[in-house]
């Protein structure tokens, strides 16, 4: 049992989706998942686990934000023994060519975060996604014929950041999205040698001043739901 998972070891799969938010992570289990069973609410950070192509899968929520993910990653790994944990959110786009509902994929992430510096206090270090689980994702996209963009996250600590010079020089170096979680998600993954990737949706554009609605946030996100389980049970 873990501080902020109120669940026993066997009540969680080794295989975990991670969406940020909870109402999502129902949406998932009770519209995707046969015979789901809700084994976390504890600050109504749901998580369920059930069944998907006979294959048990977990979804837990992680929250917004990097400590929030870097409490639920480690807690699902170290408490529960998870071995895959693939998010699934939303970020903004910084590339002219990638659109609101594209899929965007995280091959590593950097950040402005003091995260891994407390880690690492001397150098950069930018934590990168399992390429077993990156290259099933890639091999179900082929074969689903679902376009995706591969690339570099910038992971924020700043949802509202007016340092718009900054996302300019990010687009400059190839950085495809920023988001708020997948640098913590990679550490934590990396430090306990499993496997871990993070795919999102396009929700923002972030020069152009277009967002997703709130709905389409909360259960407009099919595309890549469908694609994240086929690819773990691939």
């Amino acid at each position: 049992m873990g501080i902020h998972i109120n669940a026993q070891k066997n009540d969680i799969a080794p295989t975990v989706l991670m969406p940020g938010d909870p109402l999502r992570a129902k949406y998932i289990a009770y519209n995707y998942l046969s015979e789901v069973t809700c084994y976390n609410e504890v600050r109504n950070m749901y998580g369920y686990t059930g069944t998907y192509r006979g294959e048990r899968i977990s979804i837990q929520s992680s929250g917004m934000g990097i400590p929030s993910m870097a409490i639920y990653a480690q807690e699902l790994i170290s408490e529960f023994s998870c071995k895959k944990l693939m998010r699934i959110g939303t970020a903004g786009s910084l590339q002219k060519d990638i659109k609101i509902g594209d899929i965007a994929v995280a091959v590593s992430a950097s950040t402005d975060s003091s995260f891994l510096k407390n880690i690492f206090p001397h150098i950069s270090y930018s934590p990168t996604a399992s390429t077993t689980l990156l290259t099933s994702l890639q091999e179900t996209a082929r074969l689903l014929k679902l376009p995706i963009h591969l690339g570099i996250f910038f992971t924020s600590d700043l949802f509202y950041n007016d340092n718009t010079n900054l996302f300019r020089t990010l687009r400059k170096y190839n950085c495809i999205a920023v988001e708020m979680e997948t640098v913590a998600l990679y550490a934590i993954a990396a430090k306990f040698d499993v496997q871990a990737l993070a795919i999102c949706t396009i929700s923002d554009l972030i020069f152009d001043n277009q967002c997703m609605s709130v709905n389409q946030r909360e259960s407009g996100l099919s595309t890549m739901i469908e694609l994240a389980l086929n690819s773990l049970t691939l």
